[in-house]
């Protein structure tokens, strides 16, 4: 949950981590002799306010992670991924709190999406992005993998040494296929 000001500029955050150790739930976290001298009496301080504060203020994450409107979609989920955050907060100009995307936001909008290039691609260039792109990664043994394109459909022969160099392989095809096909496996 945002925490804003009177001018609708964001002040903190309330998030599920803030509220995961709780005295009066029981979820107090505890500390062994050894990690108390580890930690210093600074941060078991910290730890006291998060759990026994009765105020928004003294739990709220201070430091938060924001995005523009004009933000796009990829840049958001790097930002969830790095800072390892659930929701980001969007910000305007101004600094005032517009809206907020959570992952399941981004998963939605996933979900929903067309292809962004519906147009067949004629079959070389499907076989050329294919094979391309498989030589860039040190799993894909291309000299023992042979591809064919004919009308959008890849169909893919040769040796793959376990499952998962194999569905690693089908997923890099079915992405640049125009046409799906049940994959089949010759050796």
């Amino acid at each position: 949950m945002p925490v804003v000001d009177a001018d609708n500029k964001i002040l903190g955050i309330v998030t599920d981590g803030d509220l995961m150790h709780r005295a009066k739930a029981g979820t107090e976290r505890p500390y062994s002799w050894w990690l108390r001298v580890l930690t210093g009496d600074a941060q078991l301080a910290t730890d006291y306010v998060k759990s026994h504060a009765v105020k928004v203020k003294d739990i709220m994450t201070r430091d938060v992670v924001t995005a523009a409107p004009e933000t796009p979609l990829h840049e958001i989920a790097m930002l969830l991924e790095e800072n390892q955050i659930k929701r980001v907060p969007i910000v305007n100009e101004q600094g005032q709190l517009v809206g907020i995307v959570s992952r399941a936001n981004l998963l939605q909008a996933i979900a929903s999406a067309k292809p962004a290039f519906e147009a067949s691609l004629p079959d070389s260039i499907i076989k050329r992005k294919l094979l391309d792109e498989l030589r860039k990664q040190p799993w894909a043994h291309t000299f023992n993998l042979n591809a064919t394109v004919q009308n959008g459909i890849v169909d893919l022969w040769g040796f793959a040494p376990s499952v998962a160099e194999r569905a690693a392989i089908r997923v890099a095809a079915e992405a640049r296929a125009t046409r799906r096909k049940r994959p089949c496996w010759r050796s």
